[in-house]
């Protein structure tokens, strides 16, 4: 079964304008499965991992609820219709 990624509006004009894309080939980590994106849209590696394909410390991975910082990152498992959902850190002043 595909995992599908939630895109925000900042990655959008870099996937087509598409707001979900699904990674077929059941990927086992989020790595994978953002390595598959990246691949497919290479615009998105820059802005989402560094140059030691680590993910930037302003953004934010989720499979489902959970934040991938806390279950192991790019190693965190990713089961089967897995929703991944990258999320820009929001900062802002007073």
């Amino acid at each position: 079964m595909p995992v599908t990624f939630h895109i925000p509006g900042a990655l959008r004009q870099f996937t087509e304008g598409r707001r979900a894309i699904e990674i077929a080939g059941s990927p086992r980590t989020v790595g994978e499965a953002l390595f598959a994106l990246c691949a497919r849209y290479p615009g998105v590696r820059d802005r989402v991992l560094t140059e030691q394909e680590q993910v930037r410390e302003h953004i934010n991975l989720f499979v489902g609820d959970e934040d991938v910082r806390y279950t192991g990152g790019l190693m965190t498992p990713v089961p089967d219709s897995s929703e991944i959902s990258i999320v820009p850190a929001v900062s802002g002043g007073s």
